[in-house]
């Protein structure tokens, strides 16, 4: 006996099988739950997840940090490794590229001798570590790149509204989007695996775009060698990051006050 299906019902089953081929290969499968295998954030508000990113963000001891900022007009690339106590890595401005070093309230400085423009010592620093002083302007404006609760203050802020966005991926780690004022105000995308970390973070008004990965990942964190390093004591040979028009040393320019300087506020 041969069964009959009437054609409404043949051209319904080859929409159903369509639909559900397309949405496998987005990741949803037909009848799948999308949260399921996930740390449940995905199903909370876009309140409650960012209020959940900054608390797993304050908790965890480590972070390391990749991308772009813009700050005071100017744009910076980072690639920083950063933990309570210190951090390090390279910071790279359109003139100047920095390696820099804090162990506790020591902070080390390796730039090019071009940086240090006309002193007598210009020329012994290009691959030196300069041990900045606590005093001198240039601290706080450096500090700030490798102070972790100062940056992570400053990137985790979402400005204007929240709605909670589409399912993507950072890397290879499944995770949900946050968006504020519809995208303007800048868009977080948390994990949807384990912890949920903040992984990436695109800044209101194209302000910067930073990854943020290998949370809670131990890594060392030395002083440099004292044959690579340079200590001039109370005050760095003048530099063209420090000086005004005068000639005289200037306050640095970045924003903030307290035992670092924000890098990442506008």
């Amino acid at each position: 006996m041969t069964a009959y299906f009437p054609a409404a019902r043949l051209r319904r089953a080859a929409f159903i099988g369509v639909l559900c081929a397309g949405l496998a290969v987005t990741g949803t499968g037909c009848g799948e739950d999308p949260d399921e295998g996930t740390n449940g954030v995905g199903k909370l508000s876009a309140d409650k997840i960012e209020e959940k990113a900054k608390a797993a963000a304050t908790g965890a001891d480590s972070v390391h940090l990749s991308g772009t900022l813009v700050s005071g007009g100017k744009s910076f690339t980072l690639d920083m490794r950063l933990k309570s106590d210190g951090g390090s890595g390279e910071v790279k401005s359109k003139d100047d590229t920095f390696q820099l070093l804090r162990v506790g309230e020591q902070l080390y400085l390796k730039a090019s001798a071009a940086f240090w423009g006309q002193s007598d010592s210009a020329g012994k620093l290009g691959d030196k570590y300069v041990k900045v002083p606590e005093g001198d302007p240039s601290y706080k404006q450096f500090r700030g790149f490798t102070d972790m609760d100062v940056l992570l203050d400053g990137l985790l802020g979402l400005e204007g509204e929240l709605a909670k966005g589409s399912y993507t991926k950072v890397g290879h780690t499944r995770a949900v989007q946050v968006t504020a004022d519809a995208g303007k105000g800048g868009k977080l995308s948390v994990s949807l695996e384990g912890t949920p970390y903040p992984l990436l973070m695109e800044r209101a008004g194209g302000a910067g775009r930073v990854e943020l990965a290998e949370w809670g990942k131990p890594f060392p964190l030395d002083p440099p060698a004292q044959d690579q390093t340079v200590d001039y004591g109370s005050q760095l040979p003048t530099t063209k990051e420090t000086k005004d028009q005068s000639g005289e040393p200037a306050p640095a320019s970045s924003k903030g006050s307290g035992q670092g300087a924000n890098p990442t506020k506008p």
